[in-house]
């Protein structure tokens, strides 16, 4: 075979075998990690995989044909979310969907390679997941569950619906990142004749000596910041704002079906139905690095009437008509 001859046939025959792999890699069945914090019975995770599952659907990945998703439910336990991180990461998936921060922490301690796509972290860049929004640097990339310039909406929100508001204590976890919330709440403060002050929430007891102790002045509101904590105390909560006459304003509908007065914050599951196009686009060769984080784009007003009257409220109608739930 001349020299020509023999370069144009290897030349071909490594085109056609790099055609083959390519066809054979996209046949592959990939695989999905999934760490959740809930308990896999909660009905909170249900509607989040749902949008995630669906998403993927749109994408044209679906499980049980081209993609396996594997999932893991930490029910809010350390241990456990350790435990499952390591799980995931062992079977070698393309890519793994971290719920929230509490499972992106393992999840980055198990494994530097593995992509991770999270749908719901308070503040990536200050807990060290990420580099910076704009250009995550790392295997991590996502999207953000609050974007802190919204806060000050809570002040504006409460001052609306209770206008003799003039002192709000905003109830925060102060173990975490979240000071750029009570910052963006003390920036519309003023403008808006109200003196804010911080409360602590880390247990019970002292939810409960702080709000007692700010009640007992007049015009008095509650802003409730996001946190674990308080999460995890929704109903006390809740029980003294309307024991205290206090009007309230939450950052998740979840307070408001449990008595809060009103709610206004991201819609909790729309993040899982956008990180299933991260997903789709590290399935495809791009990088989590090279993936910007994301702040929310849907935001929700729910109000519960049956609260504004046990506080003596009522809603101003131009504010029932842009509410997107209103409970009765």
């Amino acid at each position: 075979m001349r020299r020509r001859d023999f370069i144009s046939f290897f030349g071909g025959a490594a085109a056609a075998w790099s055609l083959a792999a390519r066809a054979q890699q996209s046949d592959r069945v990939r695989r999905i990690g999934v760490l959740m914090a809930y308990a896999e019975d909660n009905p909170d995770g249900k509607p989040r995989l749902a949008a995630f599952a669906k998403g993927l659907q749109e994408l044209g990945w679906i499980d049980g044909r081209n993609i396996r998703i594997e999932y893991r439910w930490s029910a809010g336990d350390a241990e456990r979310t350790r435990k499952y991180a390591a799980e995931l990461v062992a079977l070698s998936p393309d890519v793994i969907l971290a719920g929230n921060t509490s499972t992106v922490g393992p999840l980055q301690q198990a494994t530097h390679t593995v992509p991770i796509v999270f749908a719901g972290v308070v503040d990536p860049v200050g807990a060290g997941f990420v580099n910076s929004l704009a250009r995550p640097g790392g295997n991590i990339t996502g999207f953000t569950q609050f974007e802190y310039g919204m806060s000050g909406k809570w002040l504006e929100l409460l001052k609306e619906v209770a206008p003799g508001v003039a002192r709000a204590a905003v109830l925060r976890d102060v173990t975490i990142a979240g000071t750029g919330e009570f910052a963006a709440i003390q920036a519309v403060a003023p403008p808006l004749g109200v003196e804010v002050s911080p409360l602590g929430s880390r247990d019970a007891g002292e939810i409960e000596r702080g709000i007692a102790d700010f009640a007992r002045s007049p015009n008095g509101g509650l802003v409730v910041a996001t946190g674990a904590t308080a999460v995890g105390h929704r109903e006390l909560i809740t029980k003294l704002a309307a024991r205290h006459r206090l009007p309230a304003i939450y950052p998740y509908r979840f307070f408001v079906t449990v008595g809060g007065l009103m709610s206004y914050g991201p819609d909790r599951v729309d993040p899982f139905r956008r990180a299933a196009a991260y997903v789709d686009r590290i399935l495809k060769g791009e990088k989590p690095a090279d993936l910007p984080v994301q702040a929310p784009t849907k935001y929700e007003l729910v109000v519960n009437l049956k609260a504004a009257k046990a506080v003596g409220l009522t809603i101003p109608p131009s504010l029932l008509a842009r509410a997107d739930e209103v409970i009765e």
